[in-house]
Order: structure tokens, then sequence, then C-alpha cells
């Protein structure tokens, strides 16, 4: 009996699972950011609320949320370093800017560990391609928080898409 159900749960596996031919075998390659352009990025994101009198802390991921670069302004709370790296997460795990997720946040997608939907992440792109992602915290309204993570993005953005 037992053999009889491995027999058949074998063979639904193998009429559900597609077979791949030898021509569909592939490597992806994906686009990625370089530490020094995290860097800019970041620099340029504080730089864009220093000048508004604002003291913030950002964080720059790569393409799955992983930090690049963190970092955060002489008098800018504590606080601002772990909301900025969420933010930043959020935006590159849903290539989306956090402030465009906010019906989302009270359903259990926006219940999960480290996704924060409220306003300060953006996605960065470059050609289409989805190469990491900018937080920022501290800033008195998620709209300002954005407002300087666009900067900092804006600050490489056509160099990048050069390459």
């Amino acid at each position: 009996m037992k053999k009889l159900l491995i027999t058949l749960a074998t063979g639904c596996l193998m009429s559900t699972t597609p077979a791949i031919a030898e021509d569909e075998v592939s490597m992806v390659s994906t686009k990625r950011m370089s530490m020094p352009t995290a860097l800019m990025i970041a620099r340029a994101t504080v730089d864009a609320c220093t000048e508004l009198g604002i003291q913030v802390g950002v964080t720059v991921v790569d393409r799955e949320g992983i930090i690049q670069v963190t970092l955060r302004d002489t008098i800018a709370a504590q606080i601002t370093v772990p909301i900025s790296h969420r933010k930043a997460y959020t935006a590159a795990n849903f290539n989306s800017p956090t402030s465009a997720l906010g019906d989302r946040a009270n359903s259990p997608i926006g219940r999960a560990p480290m996704i924060l939907m409220s306003a300060g992440g953006l996605p960065i792109e470059v050609g289409g391609s989805l190469v990491g992602a900018v937080g920022v915290s501290g800033a008195p309204s998620g709209e300002t928080d954005e407002q300087c993570a666009q900067a900092g993005i804006d600050a490489v953005i056509d160099d990048l898409e050069m390459l």
C-alpha cells in the first residue's frame, strides 16, 4: 500500500511539473549598484534634508533589501536608522514607493517583519531594472523623507542610466 501511494504521488508530481527543455536552461544576470554609488545616494539624501534644516537617517539597500550604506546625520535620533532600513527594505521588496503602499499597511503583509509601509522609501531603478532602494527617516513628514530620498537618487540616476 505504501509503495502504491509513493508511486501515485510521484506520478502526480511528474504530471504537474513542467518539463524543462535543454535550451531553456540559462543564467540570469542582474544589475547591482557599487558601494561608491550607494554612498553617493546616501550622502546626497542627507545633504538634501540638511538643506531643509532636517537631521535624518538614511539607508541604501541592494535589490534584495540588504544594507549597502547607512548614514545618520549628527543629531538625528537613533531610531531613524532602523526605520530608514525598514523603509528601504520595503521599497526594494515591493519595487514601489512606500508612500504608495499605505492601503496595505493594515493587512497581513503589512504586518510582516521588516515591512514598513509609510512614506520615505523609494526603489532605485536603472533601465527598468530594480537595483536597490533608499529609505529615509527623521523629517517631520514621510513626504519630506521621500523628497530627500528622491534627491539622493536624482544625484546619480543620469550616470547610472548611461551605463
